[in-house]
């Protein structure tokens, strides 16, 4: 399974999920759920993951990121239930991605009245370019 066919996949149960739940509980809610969905589809992760941050050898903080799925290439998932994904959640993300050397993350928003959803790249990476007239880049 490729990296875009598992964040394909866990955006299917993520969207599974809010069809089911609706937005409005609290994240842990949508992340015991989430642990259902991926234990159903045999899919090994690790929940609230400690992130130390280093800075000279030293450790200067402590982070916990929400889930990590462990096959072949690792996906760091980001779980919020708010409004809207806003700039201070993405940077999160990226700072775990950075802190843990994991390439992909994917923060899942459960509190819109539709899934939101957003992935992120611990570098940057342009969007290839495409024939295709609707492809916004």
């Amino acid at each position: 399974m490729t990296i875009d066919q598992l964040t394909e996949s866990v955006i299917g149960m993520a969207m599974e999920i809010h069809r089911l739940m609706g937005p409005g509980y609290n994240e842990s809610i949508y992340h015991r759920s989430l642990e259902v969905e991926l234990a159903a589809a045999n899919i090994p992760f690790e929940s609230e993951v400690p992130i130390n941050v280093f800075y000279k050898g030293k450790i200067v903080g402590k982070f916990e990121a929400d889930m990590v799925i462990t096959i072949g290439k690792q996906l760091l998932i980001e779980l919020k239930s708010c409004e809207t994904i806003v700039k201070a959640h993405e940077a999160q993300t990226v700072n775990y991605l950075t802190a843990t050397g994991i390439d992909d993350g994917l923060i899942l928003n459960f509190g819109a009245p539709s899934l939101q959803f957003k992935r992120k790249f611990r570098l940057y990476r342009p969007r290839q370019s495409s024939n295709d007239p609707f492809d916004i880049q």
